[in-house]
């Protein structure tokens, strides 16, 4: 439970759409999370029915807020009031070797290889029982959040 608050004090994401239920490391660089791929989620509904496999998308969005993560836990403390939101502006290179099924903990490691002003350039990795599922490279922007 203790993890949950962390996260939720970390980034906007919430339930449903929060992808991440632990920060198991973190360094100035990187970060490793993990999810618990629950077998009644309702997306498993209809992707693929009698053969329910994880949508790619959302275990980039996994991966994009672990990368979130990492920028919330190197950004200095918010200035008075000021909140400020990670946004996806980049995606390259995605690459699927695995499919990830109900009942699968994912563990995700995001690498920072790169900052350009509010712009920092990432790698993502997913990983189930230690074989690589998904690879992407992505961006994300620190914006002002709107008053």
């Amino acid at each position: 439970m203790q993890q949950i608050k962390e996260i939720l004090a970390l980034i906007p994401h919430r339930p449903p759409f929060l992808w991440v239920d632990r920060i198991i490391a973190c360094a100035e660089n990187w970060i490793i999370t993990e999810k618990d791929i629950a077998p009644d989620l309702d997306v498993f509904h209809g992707h693929y029915p009698g053969n329910p496999i994880m949508p790619g998308v959302i275990l980039c969005e996994a991966i994009f807020q672990s990368g979130a993560l990492l920028m919330a836990k190197r950004n200095s403390p918010r200035s008075q009031g000021e909140f400020q939101l990670p946004v996806l502006t980049r995606i390259g290179g995605a690459k699927f070797k695995k499919p990830v099924f109900p009942g699968d903990t994912v563990q995700i490691k995001v690498t920072l290889t790169e900052t350009i002003a509010n712009a920092c350039f990432f790698q993502g990795t997913l990983k189930v029982a230690e074989k690589v599922a998904v690879i992407v490279d992505f961006v994300c922007a620190m914006v002002k959040s709107p008053p």
